[in-house]
């Protein structure tokens, strides 16, 4: 049977990583990996993080199974997070919530219950989008469109163009969103495009599906939820995947949840039951080290202010290195300024993608997304001045 299948190419970033992992230049630079990393060029685990570890340490007693949708108090620290401290109040029995691993799960089980909706299964996402969307999606069985979103040669939003795009999206469509931080371009909605978005979703009666995976590192906590929020508010129904990768540093715990937005509690109820029979098809249940350490942090105040702390260190740091590139790379990348994330286009030729590489040790997608958090104090002065070559 084996032997009938063909060696499939390695993922292109995860082929990076091992590049980078090979390459013996002093000097080299990972701009690929989507990780953060501080100022020494490391991935530390986030101080509140080991502080809820420790106490999970001394209280936790079991190991035996999570129930399928989770850890309660981390699946209602999410929603507050995603949604505000009163979305209980404010959507009673319309929302629910699994938790799932990673923001991985939370989209392959979000597209696991449209294509079981009888609304249809075709979604649009934009272009660009992160590559691994696709394949998520799909291998539930979605189709594809694409709105416009990026305009590579103009450094900017599209955003004229994907609204006029998305003129075309039918009842029952979902349209994929980036809730902040946009991978791979850096380029956000606006809070009055967030505004024109929702009034088109509810002209249209298409299904929004928010990915969020970098809530704080953008604007801030409150600041980067207030366009999804205004959208929850207003639409009847919402998708919501979450992701606690990036911003509590919990990568390998994958640690997420799947959060349901619907218009009756009864379609809520059927929503997480499908969710939670898809679940149950495809890992059982999730994770519990991670979400028990989220939940914690989010359930407890003190935690919770250091974590929030910790994670507005991360995004300063990012900015900062946003500022310090474009003043060492002139007004030709103003445009890295004014984008949110660690994630930003360069806009090189791919010819000068693969000098960096070979001569400079410096790794980046061929695409020219960069991860802003691979610079730092030591090597961006060696960075700006390999860009100088060009």
């Amino acid at each position: 049977m084996l032997e009938n299948l063909e060696v499939l190419p390695p993922d292109p970033i995860l082929g990076l990583i091992a590049a980078f992992a090979q390459d013996d230049n002093p000097e080299k630079i990972d701009l690929g990996v989507g990780v953060y990393q501080d100022d020494s060029g490391r991935t530390p685990v986030m101080q509140a993080v080991l502080d809820a570890e420790a106490r999970l340490l001394e209280t936790e007693g079991s190991k035996s199974y999570l129930p399928p949708a989770g850890t309660a108090a981390f699946n209602t620290g999410v929603q507050q997070l995603l949604l505000g401290d009163d979305c209980s109040n404010r959507y009673g029995g319309r929302l629910a919530s699994i938790q799932t691993p990673g923001g991985c799960g939370a989209l392959r089980i979000g597209a696991e219950v449209i294509q079981r909706s009888s609304a249809g299964n075709r979604v649009w996402v934009s272009d660009p989008t992160w590559a691994n969307h696709l394949p998520l999606l799909g291998g539930a069985g979605l189709t594809f469109e694409t709105y416009p979103y990026y305009d590579l040669a103009g450094h900017r939003l599209d955003f004229d163009g994907m609204m006029a795009c998305l003129q075309q999206a039918q009842a029952g469509d979902v349209v994929l969103l980036h809730g902040c931080c946009h991978n791979p371009s850096g380029a956000d909605l606006s809070l009055e495009q967030w505004r024109a978005v929702t009034d088109l979703a509810l002209q249209k009666a298409f299904t929004p599906f928010v990915d969020v995976a970098y809530q704080g590192l953008g604007a801030g906590l409150e600041e980067d939820a207030a366009g999804w929020r205004w959208m929850a508010e207003r639409v009847p129904e919402m998708f919501i995947a979450s992701s606690c990768s990036k911003n509590f540093g919990l990568y390998r715990e994958r640690t997420g949840a799947l959060v349901l937005l619907a218009e009756t509690e009864q379609a809520a109820a059927a929503g997480k039951s499908q969710a939670l029979n898809a679940a149950r098809q495809i890992y059982s249940m999730p994770p519990s080290h991670g979400a028990l350490a989220a939940g914690l942090i989010l359930q407890e105040p003190a935690l919770r202010d250091a974590w929030q702390s910790e994670l507005e260190q991360m995004r300063n740091r990012i900015v900062q290195m946003r500022e310090a590139l474009v003043e060492q790379l002139g007004d030709d990348f103003a445009f890295i300024r004014d984008e949110f994330g660690m994630f930003s286009f360069l806009g090189i030729a791919p010819e000068q993608v693969t000098h960096l590489r070979e001569k400079f040790g410096i790794y980046m997608v061929d695409s020219t997304r960069i991860n802003l958090a691979g610079l730092n104090s030591d090597n961006l002065e060696y960075f700006v001045a390999a860009m100088r070559s060009l």
